[in-house]
């Protein structure tokens, strides 16, 4: 979908989104304004400093409603007081390496957050469309050399983050098979991502800010595991499938511009969300890849942990359900992601006006 056919659904809908305060909420929220929604957001305080959330001016023009996930009560009061037809449900604990920190944490946030919300919204009246963004770590990852995951394979993540990303799915399954089966039922997916990189993600233990951080500071970048394979993604890439999955499966055409919600359930499902196979690349690539984009004084090195957490060393998407049901594919290449991600971060780093550059980045890449 382009941006003339979002905005013609978005317009004037009620949108609520869970941790829109985040890096992906962040970037999200905005382009629900840019297409005229009406913004809900529910989520604890940002906790990166700087905060993208704050850098583009969101506050007061999102209505905030709370609040944390594991706060039943509080999320039934804030989607009664929202009364949404479109959910996005990104809150979560997103990092794997604070899942081995803090576990219990991890499973409370991603899984019984998910929980939560489905059971609000399985009494809601007005919840249309619902989308559990998790990751391409839900998999059970043998690690097989060439292997792209498809949807139908094994939930098993290994580190406490991803496996509680795969308890969030599974628990979505059961609640979409349990409960809103019917044909004016709630329609419902998931969507599987990539690794995202994106200018105003100020994360720890994350390579573009990791990146951005030791070049600014003035030392070379410290690469951890330089040989991991990942499919590296700009953000902009999976927010638009996100909001296009939502507005096709309930029911929006194209073509006439017009909603038919019988024709919306063949697109509710379990997607894949990654950029070509090619674009999978190791850490140590994309770090050069960073280093050739920001110029003088950028470099890197590899410096290899001792008893580093496990993570794993492959992963890549077989992102063919996508690309046949929604007619997608990605728009910007690895290459262009990493250049659009500098160029957002120089910005930031010389004090621009970072509202109205990252609106033109995302008007860029929708038209």
């Amino acid at each position: 979908m382009n941006y003339a056919e979002l905005k013609s659904f978005y317009q004037g809908r009620r949108v609520f989104v869970t941790g829109h305060s985040g890096f992906k909420g962040s970037w999200l929220s905005l382009i629900l304004l840019l297409l005229g929604a009406k913004v809900y957001g529910y989520s604890l305080p940002p906790e990166t400093e700087p905060c993208l959330y704050e850098l583009l001016g969101l506050k007061g023009e999102i209505r905030e409603l709370g609040g944390d996930v594991r706060d039943f009560r509080a999320l039934q009061k804030a989607v009664a007081e929202a009364e949404p037809e479109l959910i996005f449900h990104l809150a979560a604990q997103p990092i794997v390496r604070e899942s081995y920190r803090f576990p219990r944490e991890t499973y409370e946030t991603n899984v019984m957050g998910t929980v939560n919300l489905l059971e609000v919204l399985r009494f809601s009246s007005s919840a249309r469309s619902f989308l559990n963004v998790t990751t391409d770590k839900v998999y059970e990852n043998r690690e097989l050399p060439e292997h792209a995951f498809s949807e139908e394979e094994k939930l098993d993540g290994f580190d406490p983050y991803s496996n509680s990303k795969s308890c969030s799915e599974l628990v979505t399954h059961s609640y979409k098979s349990s409960f809103f089966s019917g044909e004016s039922a709630l329609r419902i997916s998931t969507a599987r991502a990539g690794n995202v990189i994106g200018g105003g993600d100020f994360a720890k233990d994350r390579i573009i800010p990791d990146c951005v951080r030791d070049t600014v500071e003035g030392r070379p970048i410290r690469v951890r595991n330089p040989f991991s394979t990942r499919p590296y993604q700009h953000v902009l890439e999976p927010l638009l499938v996100y909001l296009t999955i939502a507005a096709k499966q309930e029911g929006y055409q194209e073509e006439s511009g017009k909603t038919e919600s019988s024709e919306g359930a063949r697109y509710a499902d379990y997607y894949n969300v990654g950029p070509d196979e090619s674009d999978a690349i190791t850490t140590g690539e994309l770090a050069e890849l960073f280093v050739k984009s920001w110029g003088e004084p950028a470099s890197w090195e590899s410096r290899p942990e001792e008893r580093a957490p496990h993570e794993a060393s492959y992963l890549r998407l077989n992102c063919k359900k996508l690309r046949e049901r929604l007619r997608w594919e990605p728009r910007w290449q690895v290459r262009k992601a990493v250049e659009e991600t500098v160029l957002w971060y120089r910005a930031w780093h010389e004090g621009r006006d970072l509202r109205s550059f990252t609106e033109q980045q995302i008007l860029h890449f929708l038209r």
